[in-house]
């Protein structure tokens, strides 16, 4: 069985969206004949992006070997200095640096490094325990760093000094996963030497946790769930700079983050019991997850909102079961710009099998949900379109599960990655099969800048 070292800043018990991708992975890895080892931290709740999730952890199993850091990470987060110098908060560059000595010391004998880049910037510890060890990595980015319209800059400057570190940091990977096509698609374009290095990988869902039988759904009740963290306070912010970041090139254009939380959710709500005063009272929009005063703001003097605060992801699948209608909102772009990512909440409401309300642009995630009956699409400011979509479905009799896609369930998606492991471990054997005494030059990446 081969060995494969994971440099993971997310794993349980920390919680959340970015955890997904490499629990399932070290869960299904051994069926794909390869044995995981994992150098993580020491899993701090740091804020609301990072919640503690113990149930998480005791799906991790007992073949799979980890090694958590021995010190916490520094505090803090950027200083204003260092911010407008476009570098990263101490804490990145700490992690860096720990993950990278501590995968040398534990990862002897390990047949391949995978870097799990949240922060991107693991990419760095990547390559340099690859070096040190004299293996191949794999970077898996998910999304799409400095490609990333989610990620506004400053400045052209700073977005400009974000994409060449992400340029360093993947020179020397032997393989780049994504979690979008479109998101592959843009590293290919425009880091056209790692275009026969990247691969598009879904993260999927976890299929045994959505067997269970749903939960009974209340009465007359018609409920919409939202899970996981909305985006009002970064919206609200980049909505008052806007017209400063777009002429000094900091955003992309047309970019409104606002879209991605419950403001316009909530005004749907509002228009469809207008419309048909028989909803008052009957209509609950539920909102799963920590909120920022933001978020609450938004809240008052709504009656019909409901907030179950921070769940585990068990409770979170129950309630997602539960749901008449779950919401999926992202950001705006303008028609035609495709979005670089997949929110990964997207996977569990298909999981879920319950009717979904998009409120999407072009891109992936329209892509997979217009063929689907269960999903209802509308353009991510469309509050009339919003508000008919919800008339439509209380009205309509209660909808049974639909089927998951099966190409998105976790293991299939494992089995992409062992893939990816297979070609990188196979190349490498064959070198050294093949080597007739030359050694050629090895390239090496530099630490991030700020380290």
């Amino acid at each position: 069985m081969r060995r494969v070292l994971f440099l993971a800043r997310q794993f349980p018990p920390i919680g959340g969206a970015g955890v997904h991708r490499t629990l399932g992975s070290v869960s299904h890895l051994h069926a794909f004949g390869y044995s995981p080892v994992v150098v993580t931290g020491v899993a701090e709740h740091r804020d609301r992006w990072e919640p503690r999730d113990e149930e998480l952890l005791s799906r991790v199993g007992p073949r799979v070997e980890v090694h958590r850091l021995e010190r916490s990470e520094p505090a803090g987060p950027a200083s204003r200095v260092q911010r407008l110098r476009g570098l990263s908060p101490p804490w990145v560059y700490w992690w860096v640096d720990e993950s990278g000595r501590l995968g040398e010391r534990v990862g002897r004998g390990a047949d391949v490094v995978y870097a799990s880049c949240l922060p991107y910037e693991t990419a760095f510890a990547g390559a340099r325990v690859a070096q040190a060890l004299g293996l191949p990595w794999v970077a898996d980015l998910e999304d799409p760093w400095a490609l990333d319209e989610m990620r506004p800059q400053p400045t052209r400057l700073h977005h400009s000094r974000m994409f060449r570190e992400m340029r360093r940091a993947l020179a020397t990977a032997s393989a780049v996963i994504m979690a979008a096509p479109e998101a592959a698609e843009r590293v290919k374009a425009t880091m056209p030497e790692l275009a026969g290095r990247v691969t598009a990988v879904p993260i999927g869902y976890e299929a045994a946790d959505f067997v269970a039988p749903s939960a009974a759904r209340p009465g007359e009740t018609f409920r919409i769930v939202h899970t996981g963290s909305m985006h009002t306070d970064l919206g609200e912010h980049l909505r008052r700079t806007r017209t400063r970041r777009r002429l000094l090139g900091g955003t992309a254009p047309g970019l409104d983050i606002i879209t991605r939380s419950h403001v316009f959710v909530a005004q749907a709500v509002e228009r469809a019991i207008a419309a048909d005063p028989a909803l008052a009272g009957r209509i609950e929009l539920h909102l799963a997850g920590e909120l920022t005063p933001g978020d609450r703001a938004v809240c008052e003097g709504r009656d019909f909102i409901r907030t179950p605060g921070l769940l585990g992801h068990r409770e979170t699948v129950a309630l997602m079961r539960s749901a008449d209608l779950l919401f999926l909102p992202m950001h705006d772009l303008p028609p035609g710009s495709r979005a670089g990512l997949i929110p990964y909440k997207t996977f569990e409401y298909l999981a879920a099998g319950r009717p979904i309300l998009a409120a999407v642009p072009d891109g992936d995630v329209r892509d997979m949900l217009a063929p689907l009956p269960q999903a209802t699409l509308v353009r991510p400011s469309d509050v009339d379109g919003m508000a008919a979509a919800i008339r439509e479905r209380a009205a309509a009799a209660p909808e049974p599960d639909a089927q998951p896609p099966a190409e998105y369930a976790r293991e299939r998606c494992v089995a992409q990655i062992a893939a990816v492991l297979d070609g990188v471990t196979d190349a490498v054997r064959e070198r050294r099969t093949s080597r007739s005494g030359h050694s050629g030059g090895e390239r090496t990446a530099r630490a991030p800048e700020g380290a």
